[in-house]
């Protein structure tokens, strides 16, 4: 049996996983990751390197007890629309149902995302049979809000498409905009009540500075590239995301959930291999920030393990930035 978790370090060391979303349910921390594997191709932009056929489920009973692995949950055969790239899943309850969102290469070689449900949140998940329809791109994260609406946030740059969306048809030759030109934001969109189809047509969330101009393509440290993941503080929206190029990841605020959103600052700084994706959560009376590295597979990019730290807010409701490598005791 694995032995305890700690702050900073993997949780589970048997496999590699990447890109955590964390949820609370039935009193216990659930971990919902990509499974990264060895692969014998080319790392590129594309993101090719990333060939995940699999999710596992993982979950804490608390912050300092063994990580429980339930293994294999859902599997790329078992999912009829999917080709290849079980990329960063998210899962969400509502309706007496547990659901798992993720994206995935459809035949025609185009990211979705697919919907997947269970009644036990460690799954086995079963696959619908199509994608959501209208969806498009990487990295879906679901906020059921207090009013029991549910919002699904998604996109990704480079690999994960969105560039190409940009008409709202797919155009595989499309760019992103110039670098003075507002950066492309991430898409909202309304969940049905039954949580498998969009309410309306995905909307492109506006992320500003202090003084309400939206942030450029060209502003590396600010500008949205994957990742997004929305929680609420105070009252307030929380989206947070991936700089991508920068390594970081950084947030916005905002009073509504499908923005504007104002940029505030940065919650983590880089962390060793290119990709950073988080989620926060949380859990009693303490706020964690779940997270990966490659500190594991000695920084192969391709093969990235899951941490938590707690995360701390100042009395402003702004986040303290975390060092993921220059831990206090």
């Amino acid at each position: 049996m694995a032995g305890n978790v700690k702050p900073n370090e993997p949780l589970v060391t048997h496999i590699f996983t990447a890109d955590p979303s964390a949820h609370v349910f039935e009193g216990k921390v659930y971990i919902y990751p990509s499974h990264d594997l060895d692969h014998d191709g080319t790392s590129n932009d594309n993101g090719d390197q990333y060939k995940m056929k699999d999710y596992h489920v993982l979950s804490l009973e608390a912050m300092d007890a063994p990580c429980v692995d339930h293994g294999e949950v859902l599997h790329l055969d078992d999912i009829p629309w999917a080709s290849k790239q079980l990329w960063a899943p998210d899962a969400a309850y509502k309706n007496g149902k547990y659901y798992l969102f993720f994206p995935a290469r459809d035949h025609d070689g185009i990211f979705r995302i697919g919907a997947a449900t269970s009644s036990n949140p460690s799954g086995p998940f079963k696959a619908e049979k199509d994608y959501i329809p209208d969806s498009f791109s990487i990295d879906p994260a679901v906020l059921v809000d207090d009013d029991n609406r549910a919002y699904i946030y998604f996109g990704g740059l480079w690999g994960g498409q969105l560039e190409k969306w940009q008409t709202g048809k797919f155009a595989p030759d499309a760019e992103g905009p110039d670098p003075a030109e507002p950066a492309l934001g991430p898409r909202v969109a309304e969940l049905s009540d039954d949580m498998l189809t969009f309410k309306n047509e995905p909307k492109e969330i506006s992320i500003v500075d202090e003084q309400g101009e939206p942030i450029l393509a060209g502003d590396e440290d600010r500008r949205y590239f994957e990742g997004p993941w929305v929680h609420k503080y105070n009252g307030l929206y929380y989206l947070s995301y991936s700089t991508g190029t920068t390594h970081k990841i950084v947030y916005a605020v905002s009073e509504n959930p499908d923005g504007p959103f104002e940029f505030k600052g940065t919650i983590l700084k880089p962390v060793t291999g290119w990709t950073t994706h988080h989620s926060i959560v949380q859990f009693r009376d303490k706020w964690y920030l779940f997270y990966h590295d490659c500190s594991l597979s000695d920084g192969v990019d391709h093969k990235r393990s899951v941490k938590f730290t707690e995360l701390k807010y100042n009395e402003d409701g702004t986040i303290q930035t975390i060092d993921p490598y220059d831990v206090q005791d």
